[in-house]
């Protein structure tokens, strides 16, 4: 039974790439002027996980993420209903570049930020990251949606 199982996942995530990456983690890199960043981040790529995003977290480690691949470029807002930590939520064209950063977001905050102009993903990560790691607009964010 567990063998048949674990073959039909395997077809699945075989025919549907998607829904096996939804699941999983990835190493991302920002490069800037500081240096080479490198993040692990969970991948946010469907409607439902990109709804919940990092609601209800009552914490997210330095060097972790979430990663939100929209998959087409457009103006998109966030919000941090039920969210219970600062973050740092980096706004990114779909060629790689940070358009902005909203830095220190007020936790549950029902307050729209705006991307600034059409992006094609979105980065959070713990509130402070941005400064220390000094990243900037104008910065890459090396990640295989963005080849």
């Amino acid at each position: 039974m567990r063998i048949a199982a674990a073959a039909l996942l395997f077809a699945f995530a075989v025919a549907h790439p998607r829904a096996a990456q939804a699941a999983g983690e990835q190493t991302i890199e920002i490069v800037s002027k500081s240096g080479v960043h490198v993040f692990t981040v969970e991948l946010a790529l469907n409607d439902e996980e990109r709804a919940r995003g990092l609601m209800f977290r009552k914490e997210l480690p330095e060097g972790r993420g979430m990663l939100f691949d929209f998959y087409d470029e457009q103006e998109r807002s966030f919000w941090m209903k039920n969210t219970p930590i600062s973050l740092d939520i980096i706004f990114i064209r779909r060629d790689g570049t940070i358009r902005r950063i909203a830095a220190d977001t007020v936790p549950y905050s029902e307050d729209q930020i705006p991307s600034g102009g059409p992006i094609r993903a979105v980065l959070e990560v713990i509130a402070g990251t941005a400064k220390k790691l000094g990243i900037q607009p104008g910065d890459k964010v090396a990640a295989p949606i963005f080849r």
